[in-house]
């Protein structure tokens, strides 16, 4: 069993880093900013609360919120124009700082891409570096579902991710950030998870975390100790 004290060597010596967006790089949860924006936000919140607190599947809660949202493709552009995602106090410091240490820094959401992508430029992140789900429109730019065979798609989904990233790249030790049940049973595989808390505070995982954090600094103060 790992202590707090290993997990914090783990995350000063990792090779990659993977956070959570909703929540956790961004202020609001993605989903039910775009549900808001489509004029059914109270229906998708209160399944949001359910899917991050493990309560349902996370396809099930997914599929049954974006049959009630039903975007088009100039909703979501016209959202990000108009409500761009606002990214969480301290963020953009810990991942240029991640940078310059040469740690390899991963967006894992169970948001969409289009939205994920968006945050991924603000933080200097590369697109390829993104794992998300792909909304699916038709050519008139109604909505036509979601790529259902995206790894985030699915419960257990980031977890698969982070196995793919350490095939593919060889890194050895990996650590999960974010605020949900998603985030959390992705470690394992990850080498280590450390829970955030600064926007909203799930009491599953912080009763789960190890390491659970309120703000970005601690994350940085951590950082500076090598």
């Amino acid at each position: 069993m790992a202590t707090l004290e290993q997990t914090k060597e783990i995350f000063r010596r990792a090779d990659a880093v993977c956070f959570d967006v909703d929540s956790t790089v961004i202020r609001e949860e993605g989903i039910d900013e775009l549900a808001k924006f489509c004029g059914v936000g109270d229906a998708v919140r209160e399944m949001t609360c359910k899917a991050m607190g493990g309560t349902v599947t996370f396809q099930k809660a997914l599929t049954d919120r974006l049959s009630i949202i039903k975007c088009s493709r100039e909703q979501v552009n016209k959202l990000l124009t108009d409500h761009p995602p606002q990214l969480t106090p301290g963020i953009k410091d810990l991942v240029d700082r991640l940078h310059e240490r040469n740690v390899k820094v991963f967006l894992v959401s169970g948001g969409f891409r289009s939205i994920v992508e968006h945050v991924a430029s603000q933080l200097s992140i590369p697109h390829d570096r993104v794992y998300a789900n792909q909304l699916k429109f038709y050519f008139n730019g109604e909505f036509a579902g979601y790529d259902e065979t995206q790894p985030t798609a699915e419960s257990g989904g980031k977890g698969r991710v982070i196995c793919m990233l350490k095939e593919k790249y060889g890194f050895e030790k990996v650590v999960m950030i974010g605020d949900g049940a998603t985030d959390l049973e992705a470690c394992p595989p990850a080498s280590a998870f450390i829970g955030f808390g600064g926007n909203v505070v799930r009491p599953q995982v912080k009763e789960g975390s190890l390491w659970y954090v309120t703000s970005f600094g601690e994350l940085l103060k951590e950082l500076e100790k090598i």
